[in-house]
């Protein structure tokens, strides 16, 4: 049985609305057969069999990451269109027919979404390729979940042969209703640190404390003293999250163990708050266990860097999105304190990294991102296909 098709094909292009149907069927395939970031061998074929039945030159590249690349009937610039492929290890509780097949594996960030989408924009460019004066170059990226796939594939040439002069991306996003476009230039999404802090006391009978150098409770200050980096010691207009997630010690009742572990996320915007804030938490952590007698070991791991639009591109991409009729508003997007790792291709080139409402609360796609009962209106992904379209028929033209 066919794919119901999504709630609206308003304003479409006769082109896109001819790849709603399979627009659906694809997402609707890599949601039943989810896998985690650098196993996505059964996406990976499916993206490459698509790509060269269209006509695309395609390459693998890093794993599990593919490449592919249009060039247009006419010599011009070229243009990075990507999206991410992997799942999260998750259980999916929703009850749709296309629900997760595979255990603990779940598309609960959008990710089929987006690869559906920008293979229907292949398809679509692909035909108009005489009119193209450049390239279109299509980057299927695995692991953006961790441990982060864009930095490969970067390290194996996507930005050469030819050489990529600016980028695009999108994500599905359910603080936005479908057609929303949200766009904003500078930093959108957050750096993503991790921590990992040892608390270490002297283990002792839970019935005489004074006998040992309870971890638990310097731990406990340990958390309470780090909220002050965010709201004494860095500037109020600054974003800044830490973040202790996880704690771990002792396994009986009446037992203080030796140690506490913490592990925590660390988020930041500004490149040089971003550099200050592991020496002002040693700090912290130093003072407090030091304060009751007990040691510590510290662990600091930068994960991806801030994710920062050009400022030309991102208007660039809004105008695009102001032409299209299936669009209902473009809207300044609010930043986002989650991390991403297209952050290392806008390192590299100009580009704008934007949000694609696929909210709809009248048919209850209200889930947050990340929750086991996520779900999109997918008559957000011909709109993600068509605004895709449209920045790389523009920006070749210019």
């Amino acid at each position: 049985m066919p794919p119901k098709k999504p709630s609206s094909s308003r304003g479409l292009s006769p082109a896109v609305a001819a790849q709603v149907t399979d627009i659906v069927a694809v997402r609707r395939d890599i949601h039943r057969n989810p896998e985690l970031g650098f196993q996505e061998e059964r996406t990976s074929r499916l993206v490459e069999s698509r790509l060269r039945e269209i006509g695309l030159e395609v390459e693998r590249v890093a794993g599990t990451g593919v490449v592919g690349l249009l060039r247009g009937g006419k010599t011009g610039k070229t243009l990075l269109v990507r999206a991410d492929m992997d799942a999260l290890p998750l259980e999916e509780q929703n009850k749709t027919e296309y629900r997760s097949q595979v255990p603990n594996t779940m598309h609960a960030c959008g990710h089929d979404g987006h690869v559906a989408a920008a293979l229907a924009a292949a398809r679509v460019l692909f035909d108009e390729r005489a009119s193209l004066a450049g390239n279109v170059k299509f980057m299927f990226q695995p692991a953006e979940e961790g441990p982060g796939g864009a930095v490969p594939m970067i390290k194996a040439g996507l930005l050469k042969s030819p050489k990529v002069d600016a980028a695009i991306a999108l994500h599905v996003w359910n603080d936005l209703p479908v057609g929303t476009i949200g766009v904003r230039s500078g930093p959108i999404m957050a750096a993503a640190d991790e921590l990992q802090i040892t608390v270490c006391g002297t283990g002792g009978h839970g019935a005489a404390p004074h006998q040992a150098v309870d971890p638990i409770v310097v731990a406990a200050h340990v958390v309470t003293a780090l909220q002050s980096i965010v709201s004494r010691q860095v500037d109020p207009v600054h974003s800044v999250v830490v973040t202790i997630a996880s704690i771990h010690a002792g396994k009986a009742f009446n037992i203080i163990p030796p140690q506490v572990e913490l592990l925590g996320t660390v988020r930041s915007f500004d490149k040089e708050i971003r550099a200050e804030l592991p020496g002002r938490i040693e700090r912290i952590v130093r003072g407090v266990t030091s304060a009751f007698g007990a040691t510590y070991r510290m662990q600091y791991k930068h994960g991806y860097p801030p994710t920062v639009n050009d400022r030309r591109m991102s208007e660039f991409v809004r105008g695009c999105a102001s032409e299209l009729a299936c669009v209902r508003e473009v809207v300044e997007a609010d930043v986002s304190l989650g991390g991403e790792d297209m952050a290392y291709v806008l390192d590299r080139v100009p580009g704008c990294y934007f949000f694609l409402g696929s909210a709809n609360a009248s048919r209850g796609f209200t889930s947050p991102h990340h929750s086991p009962t996520f779900d999109i209106d997918e008559a957000c992904l011909p709109i993600g296909t068509e605004l895709f379209c449209q920045v790389a028929r523009r920006f070749l033209e210019k």
